[in-house]
């Protein structure tokens, strides 16, 4: 298969995928930039909106896994069936994303979220809660983030212009940061207040209120690529992208830092620190992970005014060798009061580094192939919880200390290495790439 290439050679989109505020005006500019375009004002309301769903979702599975059976290792076992569904129906999500008009997926996704969300809170409130009704739900809700997620990352090329795209996508990012922050104190305030199964209840007619905000965003008409082809074909289109172009394999690459070095820490670790290290209890919990997201939260606005740097893949490079210094430092810390503010300063460089990735990885793909693509990025997810196993096995055995020393050391040397020898990384100009689709 031949990928679209411009006169000069380079891979090229199949359209713009942007839509002017006014006709003849020149795109915008500024830290909220995409936000002049009223399509994506609502996609990212509706995003937000979904990442709220979703943290609320794992504070209540968690929750209830934990509190029913007192074990860990359910916990595992409830975050592997929805690792196993988003895996498993990546291909066919991928190539939904590209064949199926937009609207329509959101309307299949965000029906399918809130029927089950509806089906496990009624259960709940007329059973009572079980183990296998929390692995099935993850399963079925995993299923739904299958589409969901690259559907939306997508859906950011299509409704604003590409020399725009960088701050729409870290502006994606900063809104996923404000409900990493929140959204698990909402999470439990719900449960505290509804109920187990009255929360399910309201997640479900949180979807229904995302369903009706996607009904509102006028998405272009885009021509549906390879509908003559042979299904395998269209379904393997990713694959064959990525090995093709070497550019953005590296940077799917470099995607994997996060979930298998950094995110466990993240993750896995805090409440051995909040119990083990810091001799607290759930409040020690929340405000290490708090501390994270607010960092986040100012890591995304500061990707999102980053219009004038050129240079992406050195911040890329540099944000993840001083996240993994500022967790490094918070390792060797041993009181709250100073671990906060390195988690903060981690929780900054994460957000701008897993921006800049994302950015310089959609900035790669051509529009004909970029669900697919982007659904075998959205594989990440499926290896966190391989990252949260050995981290924490690692703990059990020399202390969550030393485990995210040795975790971060591997990803300080890996910006290191990528920057002395990967030119395609290092020397990254997001100019030229908007030159090669102009």
């Amino acid at each position: 298969m031949r990928w679209p290439r411009c006169a000069n050679g380079a891979l090229s989109s199949d359209s713009g995928g942007g839509i002017a505020p006014s006709a003849g005006q020149p795109p915008a500019t500024g830290t909220f930039a995409a936000l002049h375009y009223p399509g994506y004002r609502r996609l990212l309301l509706g995003t937000t909106l979904a990442n709220a769903g979703q943290w609320l979702q794992q504070v209540t599975i968690s929750w209830l896994a934990y509190d029913i059976t007192g074990s860990g290792a359910t916990l595992g076992i409830v975050n592997l069936a929805r690792a196993a569904a988003t895996v498993g129906f990546a291909p066919a999500s991928g190539l939904a994303v590209d064949r199926v008009p937009p609207r329509r997926l959101i309307i299949i996704v965000n029906t399918w979220l809130a029927l089950v969300s509806a089906a496990l809170g009624l259960v709940i409130l007329l059973t009572g809660t079980e183990v296998a009704y929390l692995v099935a739900f993850a399963f079925l809700s995993g299923l739904g983030a299958a589409v969901d997620q690259p559907l939306r990352q997508a859906a950011v090329f299509m409704l604003v212009p590409r020399s725009v795209a960088p701050n729409a996508v870290a502006l994606m990012q900063t809104g996923w940061g404000v409900m990493r922050s929140v959204g698990p104190a909402i999470g439990g305030l719900l449960i505290w207040w509804a109920g187990p199964g009255g929360n399910f209840l309201l997640q479900a007619g949180l979807y229904l209120l995302i369903l009706a905000n996607g009904l509102t965003i006028a998405f272009p008409v885009r021509p549906r690529s390879g509908m003559g082809a042979p299904f395998l074909d269209n379904l393997t289109g990713g694959v064959r992208y990525l090995r093709h172009d070497g550019r953005a394999r590296a940077f799917l690459f470099m995607g994997w830092v996060l979930p298998l070095l950094i995110i466990p820490v993240f993750t896995a670790l805090p409440p051995i620190y909040a119990k083990e290290v810091y001799h607290g209890g759930p409040l020690t919990l929340g405000l290490l992970l708090s501390s994270v997201g607010v960092g986040a939260i100012f890591g995304g606005f500061v990707a999102a005014s980053l219009e004038r740097v050129d240079r992406r893949g050195l911040v890329q490079l540099g944000a993840l060798f001083c996240l993994s210094l500022s967790l490094i430092a918070f390792a060797a810390v041993r009181t709250l009061a100073r671990a906060m503010p390195l988690l903060a300063l981690a929780g900054f460089f994460e957000l701008l580094y897993l921006t800049s990735n994302q950015t310089l990885l959609q900035m790669s793909i051509p529009d004909s192939v970029r669900g697919r693509v982007t659904s075998i990025v959205s594989l990440n997810a499926g290896l966190s919880p391989l990252g949260a196993l050995y981290a924490g096995l690692a703990s059990d055995f020399v202390g969550p200390a030393w485990t995210t020393i040795a975790l971060c050391t591997v990803a300080a040397a890996i910006s290191l290495l990528v920057f002395l020898f990967s030119t395609s990384v290092r020397d990254y100009r997001l100019s030229e790439v908007l030159r090669e689709v102009a």
